[in-house]
């Protein structure tokens, strides 16, 4: 009895490593997609961006000119809205186990901390005091990573100590995700590279995609694999980080019509959107076909998304103010 129990706890804790996703603390579920697509309207639509999912299954998105934190709540469908302190204007945000929610102020190069049961903020400032924090993740520790775009360094916030540490990194860092062995991948959109940071040394290197690539933003798979939106010239990469290299890249469907958010369902599926186009394409890795899904509104503007854990395709138009899903 000893040893199935061991078993299962085994198997399950592997289940739990090989999650993929896009380090967001909730794994990605999978699901039939049917093609349904649901929106609605935010209460405070001034760039209202990137959303996040909780544990508890809702979804959190930064208003980024609103300067506050909004959230949905998926089974009333209702939202719910914080002020920040003046000048965040946040930009990413993720949400810890514990359910306090961690956003970027690229503002006033902050990150904040925001407990939704008090609403009280607490703001740790950058060692740099600015860097216009960017998008955040999070590790298997629950400490925040974050891309200082305008600072060029990548920081991490220690959840125990409140310690920001940041690590030097040119080229316009974008977007990040983290591979299964903890190194940190970051898009470095100006130098047509990825950059990748040992946590434990604090040393980077790169792997450069090309002239006119852009890598833009980044989702870790179940297999491990890495998957990159090429702003620049309309590609989708999947990338190896144990062998460090490019394996294939395939052509969006709009072309080079501006692929930007991306990100990677429990089945393995790649999630990427069309910001030109007010398309999402999905891509199947067995079959290498994509599915494309047309949005309901127009003029919509997704800068980032994230699947949550039924498997749920969750975005949010900052152009339209709307919260978008497929199913």
């Amino acid at each position: 009895m000893k040893r199935a129990a061991m078993l299962v706890l085994l198997v399950l804790a592997a289940g739990e490593a090989l999650a993929g996703g896009s380090n967001y603390g909730v794994a990605p579920g999978s699901r039939d997609i049917a093609g349904r697509i649901s929106e609605w309207s935010v209460p405070t639509p001034r760039f209202a961006r990137d959303p996040a999912p909780a544990p508890d299954g809702n979804i959190y998105i930064a208003v980024m000119n609103g300067n506050r934190i909004a959230r949905f709540d998926t089974r009333a469908q209702a939202f719910k809205e914080w002020d920040l302190p003046a000048g965040a204007r946040p930009h990413g945000l993720v949400v810890a186990k514990d359910g306090k929610v961690f956003y970027t102020g690229n503002g006033n190069g902050t990150i904040g901390e925001l407990d939704p049961a008090t609403g009280k903020v607490i703001e740790h400032r950058t060692p740099s005091g600015g860097g216009g924090p960017h998008t955040a993740v999070l590790d298997d520790a629950g400490n925040v990573w974050f891309t200082g775009q305008g600072g060029g360094y990548v920081g991490k916030l220690d959840r125990a100590s409140g310690k920001i540490t940041e690590y030097p990194m040119a080229g316009g860092p974008y977007g990040l995700a983290i591979d299964q062995r903890g190194y940190v991948w970051v898009c470095r959109m100006g130098a047509n590279a990825l950059g990748r940071l040992d946590p434990k040394s604090g040393k980077a290197d790169e792997l450069p995609t090309g002239s006119g690539t852009r890598p833009r933003r980044i989702a870790a798979a179940p297999d491990g694999m890495l998957w990159v939106t090429y702003y620049g010239n309309g590609m989708l990469a999947k990338v190896d980080p144990v062998a460090m290299k490019v394996v294939k890249t395939y052509p969006m469907p709009a072309g080079s019509r501006g692929p930007y958010a991306v990100a990677v369902d429990g089945a393995g599926r790649v999630w990427a959107n069309e910001i030109d186009t007010d398309t999402v394409a999905m891509l199947d890795p067995k079959s290498e076909t994509f599915r494309v899904f047309e949005l309901p509104s127009k003029g919509v503007g997704i800068r980032k998304a994230i699947v949550d854990g039924e498997g749920r395709f969750w975005y949010m138009g900052s152009h339209n103010g709307r919260l978008g899903m497929i199913e």
